[in-house]
């Protein structure tokens, strides 16, 4: 059994699911891991038995905390069950290849970070090194997943898991993964001890990252040695003003440049920050940014590449919308479920 994975089965997801005469919903019809020994053997299994994409939550707000931002992150996840679970299961989109997996065991981790402040130098590093703690537990939980030849849709959490699931990757394939990012943020700070602004860098020291690209980068929004390590690195981005401010750029030529970038065979992450939509509930909230509907064209072009391996939507933090906790978690479950079902549809036609 691993515990770095709380698997679930239906009664954990009983409260945020409702049922209708006449018609199947899509919690009616997904599959949940039926895991009495051997967690590995068990994702292997369901592979064989036609499962395809994999449901599984990172409710932590760590990482944006230890960079120096704000919390609320944990929510995202339970934000994306409450309205995704209840969709109808119909032509477009079905629950037959999905599993929903559960969540990355990481509650103890939470809880002792709940109280440290990242305005405190020294309770600062206990949240990075908390980080860090989450990484070991994320790549223990998606190692097994990568090598059943299983997609994973991994939902919430702060932008720092990016590090563990490309860490993951390459420890269960012996490959390094591309990424393309959806983002403002670079995320290539220092390594400076782990949060949500330095994963690519770290993936990219430790060897799991062989190319990145970022569409829609702020240029008023990362400092000068980001931009001269992504450079240095040999990573390119495609920025927002020139996208939205200067047009000279759209969002498809944007997304055929990074393509065109790839490495012939390479497989490719695609990650999309939730702060770069313009009014998300988000641990960045943003009034200068991208539509949904453009960051659901992104998650359609990526997933439509034959070697697209996982899509992981981060930093969805209902507690930061303006009206409150509750408008979030619907506002955020809207939005993460519509990247989620137009990655799912892609790939399934």
């Amino acid at each position: 059994m691993n515990t770095a994975v709380r698997i679930y089965d239906e009664s954990h997801i009983s409260q945020f699911v409702k049922a209708r005469a006449g018609e199947t919903r899509l919690w009616q019809n997904i599959s949940f891991l039926q895991c009495e020994h051997d967690y590995a053997a068990s994702l292997k299994d369901a592979a064989q038995f036609g499962i395809r994409y994999v449901l599984l939550g990172i409710p932590e707000d760590i990482g944006p905390r230890a960079n120096c931002g704000l919390g609320g992150a944990a929510l995202g996840w339970q934000a994306f069950l409450q309205r995704f679970l209840n969709q109808p299961n119909n032509q477009f989109l079905g629950g037959d290849k999905i599993l929903l997996l559960g969540e990355v065991n990481i509650e103890e981790i939470q809880a002792a970070s709940c109280e440290l402040s990242n305005q405190d130098t020294e309770q600062l590093d206990r949240l990075r090194q908390l980080c860090s703690e989450v990484d070991k537990q994320v790549i223990s939980a998606l190692t097994p997943i990568f090598a059943a030849g299983l997609e994973p849709i991994i939902i919430g959490g702060g932008h720092n898991n990016a590090y563990g699931i490309l860490q993951a990757y390459h420890v269960a394939t012996q490959q390094a993964a591309c990424a393309i990012n959806f983002d403002p943020h670079a995320d290539f700070r220092a390594c400076e001890g782990r949060h949500s602004g330095n994963g690519f860098n770290y993936a990219y020291q430790a060897g799991s990252l062989s190319s990145y690209h970022v569409i829609g980068l702020h240029e008023h929004k990362n400092n000068q040695t980001i931009l001269e390590q992504l450079g240095k690195a040999g990573f390119g981005f495609s920025s927002y003003q020139a996208i939205k401010t200067r047009r000279t750029l759209s969002l498809p030529e944007a997304l055929d440049k990074a393509l065109a970038q790839l490495p012939h065979h390479a497989p490719l992450g695609v990650e999309l920050d939730v702060d770069a939509i313009i009014e998300m509930p988000a641990s960045a909230l943003t009034y200068q940014g991208f539509t949904c509907d453009d960051a659901e064209y992104f998650v359609y072009r990526l997933a439509q590449h034959p070697n697209t391996k996982y899509v992981h939507l981060c930093e969805a933090a209902p507690a930061q919308h303006p009206l409150g906790e509750r408008t979030g978690l619907a506002h955020c479950g809207q939005v993460l479920t519509s990247l989620a079902n137009a990655y799912i549809s892609t790939r399934h036609t």
